[in-house]
Parts: structure tokens; C-alpha cells; sequence
């Protein structure tokens, strides 16, 4: 068939990182390349919490690359924060120190970086000037504002979505280590029927049994699979470096922060993720492709015919499992 999945979440792949200061047109239009042969129409590079320079150089050019006609298509930028919880737990592998409050000014810089193609922007709503900041950017931009790396209680999220909140971003993931069992973001996201939620379906983000549950919650409807894939995708099992800090790509792919049970984004694309969520056997094939194309493109409000790749790639569904088919090759199994 003709379509592919659409990402929202793609920090970078195969050592490109759209967060580093190295990133470059070449770097950009490889990681299209790339991800068009595992499957992926469409994706949002995702720019993770930084200072001021990071975006200043990298989101013209994420901007400028979204015009180039090749691999998968860029369907506008991803900003997983700055305007995030600071704290430890919900902040994740976020760097602290450059986490901001929450700004219509800031925003509006970060706007103007990337020529009004923000497509979604991850933000925690509990924080001070938060909700001001979710009504302008729903009436003022027409960007997706994605719950996502905060603590916020139910009250707070009903009032985000009253302001114009349509997403979560990760759910389960960007959240303290321990929480109440019963007064935490969680159920409060699961429950909202105005909220689509984001789920990272590699198998190490998201318990197996938490998937099912998440997903009987939401229907085919409100989930969406994203991979939250990050430049250390493809390396060999080992250590590294991930914005400073110190992570262990383990040998079944699970990337964490070394000597630290607590994840730093996902080694896992699409095909993946996707051959995950199959696995449980819990969706036909329709709706999986209404959770892995159709709803994403939905949320940020683009056609399904916008998802076709630029290459002749087929991406088939067979037995259960997604396969790529390339040109002039056979199909290329992949592994859930």
C-alpha cells in the first residue's frame, strides 16, 4: 500500500540529533532518507529543551529543510519544551538549567525561528503563566499544545483543555518515579475524552499490560503511536552521551541514563513501535493504521494524502506485522 506512518516525535536518527549544534541541511535530509525506508511518511523533528542559541541556529534550518522534496516530509517542528516542570521526575533528561516559564514572548521568538511551522509544543500546564500561554498559542498560531513533563493535577488539566490543550505527549513517561496511586496525571489524561494521547510503544517505555490498558481507555480514536527516537538509534549497545549527560544503550535497544533506572528517549522508530502495539492483538489492521497515520495527522490537522512517501516505498501488513518493501528488493521482515 501506499501510505506510511506519521511520527510527531523524532528527536533525531542514525547520529543526527536536531538538538545539537551540529545539525546541518545534509544531516536533515538524511534522516528523511533514512526514515522513509522503515516506513515513515511524515514526521515532526523535535527540538528538546535548550538555550536560546540551540534554537536560534537549529529551527530556520529544520524550517528550510521542510521545503526539500525528498525521503519522509516534514510536517513542522515538535518543541518538547522549554516550558517544561523543572523538577526532578517530570523533567525527565531534560537539561534543568534550561528550563523557562512559560512566555507568549519566548514562544513567539521560537515562532518566528521556524516561519510559523510549530506544529505541536510539549508544555507542562501547572506552571505560572501556563494557561495564558495555551490560549494564545491556540488562538494565535494554530499549534497543538501537547500536556506533557508535568505534574499537574486534574483540576489543572481540565483547565488546559478548557484553554485549548488537544494532546499528551509520551503518557506514562516524563512523570515522577513514584506518584500517588490515585492524585497523579494519569488517570486524569486517560479520562479526558478532548485529550488524544501519545504513547512510545518500543516495549520499554510503556509496560505491555499498560499499553492494553491505555489503549482500551483511549480507542483506536485518541491513540497515537510515537517514537520519541533519538540520534543514538542504530548505535551499538554501550555508552554515550546524550546532551551532556552520561547514558547505556543497552543490547535490547533500552536507552537510560547510566546508573539510573530512568529512560533517555527511545532507539525504537516507527516499524518498531508499531509491530509493538500489533503484537498485542488488540486492533485489525485499520486500526492500526488510524493509530499510526491517520490520528496523528488528524491532530495537527493535515490530509491523509499528505502522508504518502516521496519514495516508492511500500509499507505492507501481513500475518499480524508491518514490513517495508523497497524498490527492486523483496520485503524486508522486521523484528517487533
Amino acid at each position: 500500500m501506499a501510505q506510511g506512518f506519521v511520527d510527531l516525535q523524532v528527536n533525531g536518527y542514525s547520529g543526527v540529533d536536531f538538538s545539537c549544534l551540529d545539525l546541518t541541511l545534509e544531516g536533515v535530509a538524511s534522516v528523511g532518507e533514512a526514515l522513509v525506508k522503515r516506513g515513515v511518511a511524515g514526521y515532526c523533528p523535535t527540538v528538546v529543551t535548550m538555550p536560546m542559541e540551540v534554537y536560534a541556529r537549529n529551527l530556520p534550518m529544520l524550517s528550510e529543510a521542510a521545503a526539500c522534496d525528498s525521503g519522509a516530509g516534514i510536517l513542522g517542528v515538535h518543541l518538547e519544551g522549554p516550558f517544561i516542570n523543572p523538577e526532578d521526575g517530570p523533567r525527565g533528561a531534560h537539561v534543568r538549567e534550561h528550563v523557562i516559564r512559560p512566555s507568549v514572548e519566548v514562544f513567539e521568538r521560537l515562532r518566528e525561528l521556524t516561519q510559523d511551522r510549530i506544529a505541536i509544543i510539549t508544555l507542562a500546564p501547572e506552571i505560572d503563566g501556563a494557561m495564558e500561554l495555551i490560549e494564545h498559542v491556540v488562538r494565535d498560531a494554530g499549534t497543538v499544545v501537547s500536556l506533557g513533563h508535568h505534574a499537574a493535577d486534574r483540576d489543572t488539566i481540565r483547565r488546559a483543555c478548557d484553554a485549548g490543550a488537544k494532546a499528551c505527549t509520551h503518557v506514562g513517561n516524563g512523570l515522577g518515579d513514584v506518584i500517588h496511586r490515585h492524585k497523579n496525571p494519569l488517570w486524569p489524561m486517560l479520562a479526558e475524552d478532548r485529550l488524544s494521547c501519545m504513547f512510545i510503544s518500543d516495549g520499554h517505555h510503556v509496560p505491555l499490560d499498560m499499553l492494553r490498558v491505555c489503549l482500551r481507555a483511549k480507542g483506536a480514536e485518541r491513540f497515537i503511536v510515537a517514537s520519541d527516537v533519538v540520534h543514538l538509534a542504530g548505535m551499538s549497545p554501550g555508552e554515550y552521551r546524550f546532551h551532556g549527560l552520561p547514558v547505556v544503550v543497552e543490547k535490547d535497544g533500552r536507552l537510560h541514563r547510566r546508573g539510573m533506572y530512568q529512560l533517555a528517549g527511545s532507539t525504537a522508530d516507527m516499524m518498531k513501535c508499531m509491530n509493538v502495539l500489533a503484537s498485542l492483538g488488540e486492533l485489525d489492521e485499520s486500526e492500526l493504521w488510524r493509530i499510526g497515520c491517520e490520528n496523528p495527522l488528524a491532530l495537527i490537522g493535515m490530509e491523509l494524502r499528505d502522508s504518502r512517501p516521496k519514495h516508492p516505498t511500500a509499507v505492507l501488513y501481513q500475518g499480524g506485522r508491518f514490513s517495508v518493501r523497497l524498490p527492486g528488493e523483496g520485503c524486508l521482515e522486521q523484528a517487533p
